[in-house]
């Protein structure tokens, strides 16, 4: 990987991590943009085996860290919330504008995985045609974050839900401690459920008026009829973090958008079978078939 430091707009700053491969692509390969999820970064094993295959294709590609996600320290006293989409919408109009000088310049691609997946659709949707992306992908969205923070409260989710708490609260001790936090640092530190630490940390954080305003503003299900681009979305029924009534019907959807859903895929998993130790992943290939249409520039 080669780091890029991004400066934002507000004063802040995040982390872009390139494939260093793709510095000796031409500038006529698609670029591929990825987002991670929860707590994620570059070295997420999903943004790995998907870098890897757009690579054996020729293609470049990026991961967008969301801030203070990663090897990384952000700026300013907040972090990355499921609807920011702020800092993708510049990131990729910067893109653009380095390419408008070029007639050789490849199509802009954009994956979101969890909860980057849900910033990559509202993003989509409240762009419509005023984006620079040719197509995009969405794997294993909570769409629904009111639903997805109540699924996690059911059954063997619990587990999932103890260990990104735990994850999450490590994070923010990392950035405030209890004198330097804007936001309730005991009830932050007490929470026991996404819905209580997103009330407590996340909402005030980010100058949402609580938990509830927060999952009602960002999430992407209500996005989804303003998306113009060819856009995958591809869930599982059997995804931890969500319940079925996340799965969207079909009058919720645009016409530019795919939806799949499997019966098992977990939650970003999606594993074709093969042995314990050598698993093979449905999809990397799947997201590339979709996205490889939208690949070529325009006029080939």
């Amino acid at each position: 990987m080669r780091r890029q430091n991004l400066e934002l707009p507000d004063g802040d700053t995040t982390a872009v991590d390139w494939l260093a491969e793709a510095d000796s692509m031409p500038d006529a390969a698609p670029l591929l943009v990825i987002l991670h999820g929860l707590e994620g970064s570059a070295g997420s094993s999903y943004a790995r085996m998907l870098m890897e295959v757009a690579r054996d294709r020729g293609w470049r590609s990026c991961v967008l860290h969301f801030r203070d996600c990663g090897d990384y320290r952000n700026r300013l006293p907040r972090r990355y919330h499921a609807g920011e989409t702020n800092d993708l919408r510049f990131f990729l109009n910067r893109l653009q504008a380095k390419r408008d000088g070029s007639q050789n310049a490849g199509p802009l691609l954009a994956v979101g995985y969890s909860l980057g997946g849900n910033v990559l659709l509202k993003y989509l949707g409240e762009s419509g045609t005023d984006t620079p992306l040719s197509a995009a992908a969405a794997v294993s969205v909570p769409l629904d974050l009111h639903e997805c923070a109540d699924a996690l409260n059911i059954g063997f989710s619990r587990v999932y839900r103890r260990i990104l708490l735990k994850n999450m609260k490590l994070a923010v001790t990392r950035k405030f401690d209890r004198y330097t936090a804007a936001f309730d640092w005991d009830r932050a530190m007490k929470a026991r459920t996404f819905a209580e630490f997103d009330d407590a940390v996340t909402a005030p954080l980010h100058g949402f008026a609580g938990r509830q305003d927060y999952y009602d503003r960002c999430s992407s299900v209500h996005y989804l009829k303003g998306i113009q681009k060819p856009t995958l979305i591809v869930n599982s029924t059997d995804d931890p973090f969500m319940t079925p009534h996340v799965i969207p019907t079909s009058d919720r959807l645009s016409e530019h958008v795919t939806l799949e859903v499997a019966e098992a895929g977990g939650h970003v998993g999606f594993i074709n079978g093969g042995l314990p130790w050598r698993p093979t992943f449905y999809l990397p290939g799947r997201i590339l078939k979709f996205l490889e249409p939208h690949g070529a520039r325009p006029g080939m």
